[in-house]
């Protein structure tokens, strides 16, 4: 089964990660990195603080990144307060979180960039956490298209540890756990999975199914690449298509995940088409 490691600093366009860390020398550090693999990718790079103002998050950053003011200027690097993205009159307003990176995408592609890195400073969210993980589950749905990628930074020193378990949890892809990749399909409508799904990232494949459940027509969930799924999170494939019209949800895998919802007798509510099949 596939773990994270390092990776979740160098993410694909796509990953939506939640990065746990001990101290300021680990945040700065893991900022430090991450926008330079951003540079790296040609991704614009959009760091929303809350523990730091932007004037001083520029001030400690601008060093450890060489070109760091060209960039800026050019559009490659924004930095932003959590307020300006987060909320509205005072208040988390989910509608303005997705408007605001849904409009750095547009700034991406006015600037030639591939895509948007996000690196985001969770402790917004330290006085209601779990609203904020029903936020990042919600959240989920914006990566489909693979043109975001995501790192949310926890501080073990803020956040309690069931708060960080549950912030895990609804994150596809962390630290010691599962790590999922999924992206949405139009024709056929549906979504494309990989990587691996157990206990550790169900919550947010749950998050990743939800959207398919308003589809009126037939969905075709391409788990063809998917490694490997326990029967607990494939349950979740057998719920979405009992949210749905009967007979409407597809679901195309190799012979060990089909095995899994037979298991589970899925196959009375999927329609499963083993790869290869005709």
């Amino acid at each position: 089964m596939v773990h994270v490691s390092g990776s979740v600093l160098d993410p694909d366009l796509g990953d939506h990660v939640c990065l746990p860390f001990e101290g300021e020398r680990e945040r700065m550090t893991a900022t430090r990195d991450f926008t330079l693999n951003g540079l790296r990718r040609r991704t614009m790079v959009v760091i929303v603080t809350h523990t730091d103002s932007p004037e001083r998050t520029r001030a400690w950053l601008a060093p450890l990144i060489p070109g760091f003011a060209d960039a800026e200027s050019a559009g490659q690097i924004e930095i932003l307060a959590c307020a300006d993205i987060h909320a509205t009159g005072g208040c988390l307003d989910p509608d303005r979180v997705f408007g605001e990176l849904a409009l750095a995408g547009t700034r991406a592609r006015k600037h030639g960039r591939h895509g948007v890195y996000a690196l985001i400073d969770a402790s917004w969210g330290v006085r209601d956490a779990p609203g904020q993980a029903v936020l990042e589950a919600a959240a989920n749905e914006l990566f489909a298209e693979r043109r975001l990628a995501a790192v949310c930074q926890y501080d073990r020193g803020l956040f309690p540890r069931d708060a960080i378990d549950r912030a895990t949890s609804v994150h596809p892809i962390a630290p010691d756990q599962a790590l999922l990749r999924f992206a949405g399909t139009s024709s056929p409508r549906g979504l494309r999975i990989w990587g691996d799904i157990d206990l550790t990232n169900r919550q947010a494949f749950a998050s990743v199914l939800a959207p398919l459940e308003k589809e009126p027509a037939e969905v075709v969930i391409d788990a063809s690449q998917l490694d490997f799924i326990d029967a607990g999170s494939a349950q979740l494939l057998t719920l979405t298509a009992l949210a749905r019209p009967p007979g409407s949800t597809v679901v195309v895998c190799r012979d060990s995940i089909a095995r899994v919802l037979r298991l589970i007798r899925a196959e009375e509510f999927v329609t499963v088409r083993r790869v290869g099949d005709a």
